[in-house]
């Protein structure tokens, strides 16, 4: 059973090939033209797809020795995410299933950083909870089975991912700044500064209101110093990141104590941040969790998490036909 999947939900064209659920190749073309603007813009990432898709898909079948003909089925992300980088990872994926006489498998993005976890072990056992964080989404999630996710909490105005941004531009890093601030957090002091935590009921998240407390803070520290984020970049970073991290691992810990789960994972592009790594295997010590973090190539967007949804969609037959279209919202 091979299983071509696409991905092209934002900014990185990617193509995989799965073989009885083993990933047998997974490349990605990031877009570097986006870094000159200060985050993704969605024009100039929709034109970038329509250049890489076909030399990702080919060299993505060459590195798994496997040929069109080959091939059981086509997959591809349906959404959420920018509607004009999904159209064209569509269209390509219906096109070629097309033409090919092959069914079509469209897949949830969000649903398929979970089931990232099941690409290579250890994998995590059913029931398990998955905090899956990245550029637009922040969610706890209760994971029954790969067909059956329930969202128990998430950000009720902007996501983590964002925050780790739109701090790192405030302090003139360039895009995208959530990797520096990470990078400049190793060396910092996480207790320099403090930033107040948001009461949120229930497992939700809201990020908001950290993001205008760190943009007043810097405002009146820099009236005081006008080189204070030069000076104390590290602490600022440290500090920043330790508040972020907090927020999220406060609501998981409160997650997995009212819901008895001690299977415990983190997925999405934030899953990638050190500070959040480890900080949660520590706690998963303390607590007696069994933590789960994927490898890093499959924490950011990748068509090998999209191939492995697409692998268990397979085996249900949960097939869509040429009629599909993209979705940039999308529910779970």
């Amino acid at each position: 059973m091979n299983i071509l999947a696409i991905e092209s939900s934002c900014d990185e064209t990617s193509a995989a090939v799965i073989t009885n659920g083993e990933i047998r190749s997974n490349v990605v073309s990031t877009q570097l033209i986006h870094t000159q603007y200060g985050g993704v813009v969605p024009e100039l990432a929709s034109r970038a797809h329509q250049q890489h898709i076909l030399p990702v898909v080919d060299k993505a079948l060459n590195d798994a020795k496997v040929t069109k003909k080959d091939l059981d089925a086509i997959a591809f992300t349906k959404g959420p995410g920018l509607l004009g980088a999904l159209l064209v990872g569509t269209s390509f994926a219906k096109s070629m299933a097309l033409g090919l006489d092959l069914p079509l498998i469209d897949v949830n993005h969000m649903q398929a950083h979970v089931l990232a976890h099941f690409i290579s072990d250890p994998k995590p056992a059913f029931p398990f909870l998955c905090l899956t964080v990245s550029g637009g989404h922040t969610q706890i999630v209760k994971v029954i089975s790969p067909a059956e996710m329930e969202i128990i909490g998430e950000t009720k105005d902007d996501a983590v991912g964002e925050a780790f941004d739109k701090t790192a531009k405030l302090l003139d890093l360039p895009y995208p700044g959530g990797p520096l601030i990470d990078k400049y957090a190793k060396e910092g002091n996480p207790l320099a500064y403090s930033f107040p935590l948001p009461e949120m009921s229930g497992f939700d998240f809201s990020f908001s209101g950290i993001k205008t407390s760190f943009m007043y803070f810097l405002q009146k520290q820099v009236r005081a110093n006008p080189n204070f984020i030069t000076e104390n970049l590290k602490d600022i970073c440290a500090s920043i990141q330790f508040t972020l991290v907090n927020i999220l691992l406060k609501k998981l810990k409160k997650a997995a104590r009212e819901t008895g789960i001690r299977e415990i994972a983190i997925a999405g592009g934030v899953s990638a941040n050190s500070g959040l790594r480890t900080t949660l295997l520590e706690l998963g010590e303390t607590l007696g969790w069994k933590v789960y973090i994927p490898e890093f190539e499959y924490c950011t967007d990748n068509a090998a998490m999209i191939a492995m949804a697409a692998h268990y969609k397979f085996l249900n037959e949960d097939f869509c036909d040429q009629t599909v279209s993209p979705a940039a919202r999308m529910e779970f």
